[in-house]
């Protein structure tokens, strides 16, 4: 009996639950070269999520606020789950330089975007690629060139034949490596190439500088509260003004907010580390928004935080700013 406990507790179904997660301290976690201390929290909120066992399926099935998901729903077609974390993964990094950019630029302080690479996500079964490359390496040269953008990339290796060769410079982990890679048509895309998905590797150099402790918190979801954070740390006024303050978005380049998923899991997760206030994506008020199910979520869970709809980083920033007049 017990060796079969354990077997189910181990086998993997082909299913993700998703459950309320955490609602965690952004100042834990970030930190602006000289930036000033507050007396409330921004706090990013977060959502549990994992590869269903036996009991993980059927709790989900019956608790509140827990959700399960086809595989299909939640990696990309022939992704692994190594390859689903190094994206997720990504895309935290990818979050940070954009909220780097919105806070420094908001607060008038320069951000300049640095070009690193190409950075795989994903490799394709059966490519020249296979074997060669995995998801997480990041491409520096090709054939010498060092890669300026994805698009230099792409042109390159589409510009030569089936078998020609290609040599890349990758970088894996603290290793320089040189592969040397043929190429061939690929039968997806029909396109000469590795057979690689891949996405621009970039940092953001800054003055003051900021440094991220985040190195297991993948997705983008907490790119508005990270974005708000940094820049109360640059600025001499706390916006914070004593509250806990919490949130969810994606954010882009040129400020706006994005919907995200399970906003009613962190709402949840908000309410219970006594957040006051809660940020969510308005999607311009569309009906089914992040912000109406938030707003839902609260009032069933009786909470008496505040959710605030916001389409932009600036309408945070204005709504901060109004708080503490």
């Amino acid at each position: 009996m017990l060796a079969i406990m354990v077997i189910a507790a181990f086998y993997k179904l082909p299913y993700y639950v998703s459950a309320p997660g955490s609602a965690e301290v952004i100042s834990d976690y970030v930190t602006v070269e000289d930036g000033q201390e507050t007396k409330g929290e921004f706090m990013f909120t977060t959502v549990r999520m994992g590869r269903a066992n036996i009991y993980s399926y059927l709790w989900a099935k019956v608790a509140d606020y827990h959700k399960i998901y086809q595989l299909n729903e939640v990696r990309s077609e022939d992704e692994t789950d190594e390859e689903y974390s190094v994206r997720q993964l990504k895309l935290m990094d990818e979050s940070q330089n954009t909220a780097i950019l919105n806070a420094y630029r908001k607060a008038g302080y320069e951000a300049t975007v640095m070009m690193d690479g190409i950075y795989i996500l994903h490799v394709g079964e059966d490519t020249p690629a296979e074997g060669n490359l995995k998801a997480g390496d990041r491409i520096l040269e090709v054939d010498g060139k060092a890669i300026t953008s994805q698009k230099f990339f792409v042109n390159h290796v589409s510009s030569k034949k089936a078998g020609d060769k290609v040599n890349l410079k990758v970088e894996r982990e603290d290793e320089t490596l040189e592969k040397t890679i043929t190429l061939k048509r690929l039968k997806e895309t029909g396109n000469i190439g590795i057979g690689i998905t891949l996405v621009e590797d970039r940092t953001v150099k800054t003055e003051p500088e900021v440094e991220f402790n985040t190195e297991t918190i993948g997705g983008p979801s907490a790119g508005l509260m990270f974005s708000l954070e940094i820049y109360n740390q640059l600025t001499d006024i706390d916006y914070t003004a004593g509250k806990k303050i919490a949130g969810t978005g994606t954010i882009a380049e040129d400020g706006t907010v994005g919907p995200i998923g399970g906003i009613d899991q962190k709402i949840v997760a908000a309410d219970e580390e006594g957040a006051e206030i809660f940020f969510a994506p308005n999607e311009e008020g569309a009906k089914d928004s992040d912000y109406q199910i938030a707003v839902k979520t609260a009032k069933e869970i009786g909470s008496d935080m505040t959710i605030v709809p916001v389409d932009t980083f600036d309408d945070a920033v204005g709504y901060l700013e109004k708080m503490i007049q």
